[in-house]
């Protein structure tokens, strides 16, 4: 296991569990497969897996009150399973602090390339680390805007001197705005830098992890300009 990502995937339907952990192994990961959120949250401080793959709709502990306490623990990348695509379980799954959601049923390849897709922004591969072509660049050294201030070499930001506890989605994401102040940055664009999707994803994901973002750094620091995108203030 230790030469393979290992994901933790709690779902409590047996018959979808156990295959998509066959499908999962068939591409090279290492699976703990749990049915339900109290199990996945031993399961989870166990093992610390590299990933969580969790259903919302879950006995015990339900998703995402367990991804919540998988962030109060850890910033491991967490993708979230729903049944609908328009439910508000997706955006309490991302504001829960999920970095992506897959919709169920879902094709197995589809759910592996999304869950390749997070482990890239998170500097991990299926046995592999990515090449630095995966992040987006930035010259070295310390950016300021205001009281906030961004080292992008130690990927540490502080604000008013005090640090910022980020995730690395929203560290990715910050990263972008920074690299281009008072560039208005679409969320088609947004989702393509930083959650890397090379097809159309849902801008709910980028308008939730700005909205976390705001929370962080301030919520006067990125502008939302109407009909086109965001903007990090210079």
């Amino acid at each position: 296991m230790a030469d393979q990502t290992h994901v933790l995937f709690v779902e409590d339907d047996d018959v979808i569990r156990e295959a998509t952990q066959l499908a999962l192994e068939r591409d090279g990961f290492a699976v703990t497969a749990m049915p339900d959120g109290l199990s996945g949250l031993e399961a989870f401080r166990a093992d610390r897996p590299d990933i969580a793959l969790l259903d919302v709709m879950v006995p015990g502990l339900d998703g995402v009150s367990l991804c919540r306490r998988i962030r109060d623990e850890s910033t491991v990348p967490v993708i979230m399973l729903s049944a609908r695509a328009d439910s508000i379980d997706v955006v309490l799954g991302l504001e829960a602090g999920a970095d992506d959601y897959v919709t169920k049923p879902f094709d197995g390849a589809v759910l592996v390339a999304r869950i390749r897709a997070v482990l890239r922004r998170f500097g991990h591969a299926s046995g592999d680390r990515t090449d630095d072509a995966a992040a987006p660049a930035h010259d070295g050294g310390l950016l300021a805007f205001g009281d906030l201030e961004i080292d992008t070499e130690g990927m540490e930001v502080r604000r008013a001197g005090q640090p910022v506890a980020l995730t690395p989605t929203e560290m990715r994401l910050l990263l972008e705005f920074s690299s281009a102040p008072g560039t208005v940055l679409s969320r088609d664009k947004l989702l393509e830098r930083v959650w890397d999707y090379g097809w159309g994803g849902d801008t709910r994901v980028v308008d939730v992890h700005v909205q976390r973002l705001r929370t962080k750094i301030g919520q006067d620091r990125i502008e939302t300009v109407r009909g086109f995108g965001y903007k990090l203030k210079a």
